[in-house]
């Protein structure tokens, strides 16, 4: 499957978690120079806030800041001008979930710890209808070990973990409908899904010794690794992928339907946003090479809730 990429901005520090704002621009979280960055549709560039260690994520919330997942920061290495993360920052102190909010780019910490555990690395989060969001904490590398991770839920009555353990639980994202929540592994290169019973009480279980207790949904085939995702407005999921760099398009069943190939852009094709009048621009986050490309889908992709 082809689509015509355009270049809507350059010149980012791993570029991740892309976010449409009311206003029509893009809001991007750089998780390498700790910071939220908007992009204006003409393409130039304004630091929202500096937030600090590694803004992952980013969602609206209903009040209209911006919700983000801060992973707590990465070591960087350079490689053939790419842009990689290998390990925990040398002053990581743990992850935590930041309120930003974008008039005056103030920034709140409201969570380091769920159910009395440090938050290890938040990454990716997706809001309800009824105004609760679910966020995954994917863990950290270390040098001899690496965390296990957990998808959590928060709303107004607190702070839960929902879901665990997953070997680095990556992309969230909830079907039209609100009725399944789907979470991807990057390790695995594995999808997974569970019905929502209700607001953060998920039920899985179709799969033996499944991640989280989720019901397989899917495996990228060949040597590849999974990232964060975004919904179309029929259920199809589009997942971000690394090193077989692109966006694989499966449906709700798991078939997979396509896979668009952007491997000539960037290795790290790594989150999806869509926008537009008719939801039809797909803003994809080439993190390795810290830009941001602009697709024009073929389907419309679904609005969030807020």
């Amino acid at each position: 499957m082809t689509v015509e990429a355009v270049l809507v901005a350059e010149g980012l520090g791993f570029p991740e978690g892309p976010v449409i704002l009311p206003d029509g621009s893009l809001a991007v979280v750089e998780i390498r120079h700790g910071q939220v960055t908007r992009i204006a549709p003409d393409g130039t560039k304004r630091v929202i806030a500096k937030v600090g260690g590694g803004p992952n994520g980013a969602a609206l919330a209903p009040d209209g800041a911006l919700i983000l997942c801060n992973n707590g920061g990465y070591q960087w290495a350079e490689s053939d001008g790419w842009a990689v993360p290998i390990g925990a920052a040398a002053d990581y102190a743990g992850g935590s979930i930041q309120r930003l909010h974008i008039a005056d780019g103030r920034v709140e910490t409201l969570l380091t710890a769920v159910d009395d555990r440090p938050l290890s690395a938040p990454n990716d989060i997706v809001f309800d209808s009824a105004g609760g969001f679910y966020f995954t904490d994917t863990g950290k590398h270390h040098r001899h070990h690496s965390d296990h991770g957990r998808i959590c839920y928060v709303d107004g009555a607190g702070a839960r973990t929902v879901a665990e353990p997953f070997d680095q639980p990556n992309g969230i994202a909830l079907s039209p409908a609100d009725d399944r929540l789907y979470a991807t592994e990057t390790a695995t290169a594995r999808a997974w899904w569970w019905e929502v019973e209700r607001p953060g009480v998920l039920r899985g279980g179709r799969t033996f010794m499944g991640a989280g207790g989720g019901n397989f949904l899917c495996a990228e085939p060949g040597y590849a690794y999974y990232d964060s995702m975004a919904v179309e407005a029929n259920g199809n999921l589009c997942i971000g992928t690394l090193l077989q760099a692109g966006i694989a398009i499966v449906g709700p069943d798991g078939e997979r339907i396509g896979f668009v190939d952007l491997s000539d852009l960037d290795p790290a094709i790594t989150n999806i946003a869509f926008g537009g009048s008719d939801m039809r621009h797909a803003y994809v986050t080439a993190s390795a090479t810290g830009r941001v490309y602009r697709l024009t889908w073929p389907r419309p992709g679904l609005r969030l809730n807020f």
